[in-house]
């Protein structure tokens, strides 16, 4: 196989499983920090990613570089530290995928790091139910008008078919375990 096949044959692969795992040209941007039209470029086979962007795409697709090479039908069942993904935003709020697949699962599973007084954006009503426990810290939750505190040990759980965002009111971080059905973040 000629090296213009290998990278038309990378871009097909990388589009797949950004579809497998239901994510828009611009998440997977957002995710790997690069630009739409680069994603789109790539996916078409115009151009070569350098190793460590493809690598880090693949990582942000729940796979390691040897998962995405290898044609298997292996599922993974345990998720390690070294599996994970994680993104912080403008804030310093930290989002860890904890299992990198789970976009093409029912639920997805993210652990929220929110810093002293940081807040995440509001999230628009969509399909599905979220639930989330409090591992450290202190939280807010606003679902549409309503305003609910959440504590270390407590946890929360609605449909999400109202406007609904998360604050830490604060002077330490707050920690959640937060589950997503069908997968959103």
């Amino acid at each position: 196989m000629d090296a213009e096949s290998v990278v038309t044959e990378i871009g097909k692969k990388i589009r797949d499983l950004r579809k497998q795992n239901a994510l828009t040209q611009q998440e997977l941007a957002d995710r790997a920090e690069l630009t739409k039209g680069f994603i789109s470029q790539l996916e078409r086979g115009q151009v070569t990613p350098s190793l460590p962007t493809l690598f880090d795409l693949i990582e942000c697709l729940g796979l390691t570089p040897s998962d995405f090479f290898r044609d298997s039908g292996r599922t993974q069942i345990v998720f390690t530290e070294k599996d994970y993904f994680e993104k912080t935003d403008e804030e310093g709020n930290v989002t860890e995928w904890v299992v990198p697949s789970a976009q093409s699962n029912q639920m997805e599973p993210v652990v929220v790091t929110l810093v002293p007084h940081g807040k995440l954006p509001l999230d628009e009503p969509h399909n599905g139910e979220e639930f989330g426990y409090v591992l450290s810290g202190r939280i807010t939750l606003f679902r549409e008008d309503a305003r609910y505190d959440v504590r270390a040990g407590e946890s929360f759980y609605y449909e999400a078919d109202r406007p609904h965002r998360i604050e830490n009111p604060g002077n330490r971080p707050a920690k959640l375990l937060w589950i997503s059905t069908p997968p959103s973040f």
